[in-house]
């Protein structure tokens, strides 16, 4: 199948927002206040406070991903729960963020997913993974500069990885080909035909 391509994304009319000497209560204040309201973000870690709203781009990047991995589930019988961008928080560890999106595998824990996606298309802000370490999300899988690098949490610290315990035969290098946003239905039918002649 041939895909068309297209102009790489841009990060333009991304927003960020960042506040220091943030206490947790008023974290808590501004997530009842702003929590459920699309398209906005509260990213909180250690007293830092960033609110951040995403383009179109980064939203259909987060999808795109969202969609060749559920359908790679799928295809192999790998029984996951998607979460969305829920909200998890500790505030033993002052940390709290909704990721772009984030799965459990097998069964449901409702304290953290098991992996979660991140879109990073603008340098700076709080440390994501600083704060998913904080957590406890064993596996992050971040889309930066077009290419995919996956993170497991090894003890205490985030180390970059080739293979998921979640997804152990899925080859992120093959799926970060078929990041098409704007071809999604095409890319996703051309990733399945990629893992199952992998198979044969």
């Amino acid at each position: 199948m041939t895909l068309s391509m297209h102009p790489p994304l841009s990060p333009v009319a991304e927003q960020r927002v960042l506040l220091s000497g943030v206490t947790w209560p008023q974290y808590e204040s501004l997530l009842e206040i702003f929590g459920d309201r699309p398209g906005l973000r509260l990213l909180y870690s250690e007293g830092m406070l960033e609110i951040f709203i995403p383009s179109s781009e980064h939203e259909m990047l987060k999808k795109v991903i969202s969609r060749l991995l559920e359908r790679y589930a799928e295809e192999v019988d790998i029984v996951i729960h998607g979460y969305g961008s829920t909200t998890f928080r500790s505030e033993a560890k002052a940390q709290g963020l909704e990721p772009d999106e984030c799965y459990c595998v097998d069964t449901l824990k409702e304290e953290r997913p098991d992996f979660a996606i991140e879109i990073n298309l603008m340098s700076g802000g709080i440390d994501k993974l600083a704060i998913y370490q904080g957590l406890g999300v064993p596996e992050v899988l971040i889309w930066q500069n077009n290419a995919l690098a996956l993170y497991g949490l090894r003890g205490e610290i985030y180390q970059e990885v080739p293979c998921s315990q979640f997804f152990p035969g899925l080859d992120f290098g093959l799926l970060a080909q078929y990041v098409q946003p704007y071809n999604q239905p095409q890319a996703v039918k051309a990733f399945l035909e990629a893992i199952r002649l992998r198979q044969e």
